[in-house]
């Protein structure tokens, strides 16, 4: 994409995210997973968020999803632009069935309970869960639940689609099923996000990348460039 034709539309300025280190909710010890990131998200592209375990990778996707707020600094996002977080942890409630939750996760990702009840088969179907849509998800599997979330979040096509590792999890046909329908998304017009701890991965899909390394940014620039950069750290 040209210069020109790029848009701005998510900005993250001087983020920091903390955490207790102890259950006690008066301790002021707390361990800082972000401690000062900036980066600007363009319409478009496919951007790598790459780093060791531990980094604040999964942190940092969780505030763009806004399921947490930062301790400091600010997160703007461009109105009516919508993202739904594609991870392991989908966050689904356990005494509801798959088909309920199918409802009730879509319309938390905007999406119109009309439409995620027209759109229920072709989820089911992507799903592979056949029987056990009827069954109360917190009999699911990990990888159960990670296939179900995945076909929510693609039926529900959002603007930035944030992706946590899902490449990498499931069975061989799932994985071959949802790299096949994430790398459409990357080449069709949509914004991804991509975390990921492989260099190999952010190299061949994405097209800009920020390493983070102890909760701040290492390196951003060219996808290829910065993988090779957090390649050569392992030297």
């Amino acid at each position: 994409m040209a210069e020109e034709e790029k848009k701005i539309i998510i900005q993250v300025e001087n983020v920091g995210v903390s955490y207790r280190r102890s259950s006690n909710p008066f301790s002021k010890d707390k361990y800082w997973a972000l401690k000062d990131i900036s980066f600007d998200v363009y319409t478009g592209e496919t951007l790598g968020i790459i780093g060791r375990n531990g980094a604040g990778k999964s942190t940092l996707l969780r505030l763009l999803a806004e399921i947490i707020e930062p301790d400091k600094g600010t997160i703007q996002f461009e109105s009516g632009f919508r993202a739904a977080l594609l991870a392991l942890q989908v966050g689904f409630s356990g005494p509801l069935t798959g088909r309920q939750n199918i409802v009730m996760s879509g319309m938390l990702l905007g999406v119109k309970r009309e439409v995620m009840l027209k759109g229920m088969d072709s989820i089911i179907d992507m799903s592979a869960l056949g029987e056990f849509i009827e069954q109360p998800v917190r009999a699911y599997s990990s990888g159960m639940r990670a296939r179900l979330g995945f076909a929510i979040a693609i039926f529900s096509d959002p603007d930035v689609i944030l992706l946590d590792e899902v490449l990498g999890v499931g069975d061989a046909a799932f994985k071959k099923q949802s790299s096949q329908l994430i790398k459409e998304k990357i080449h069709s017009d949509k914004t991804v996000i991509l975390v990921s701890h492989s260099h190999t991965t952010v190299r061949n899909l994405c097209d800009r990348a920020i390493w983070i390394e102890d909760g701040v940014v290492v390196d951003e620039g060219p996808a290829k460039l910065v993988a090779q950069a957090y390649e050569n750290s392992f030297v």
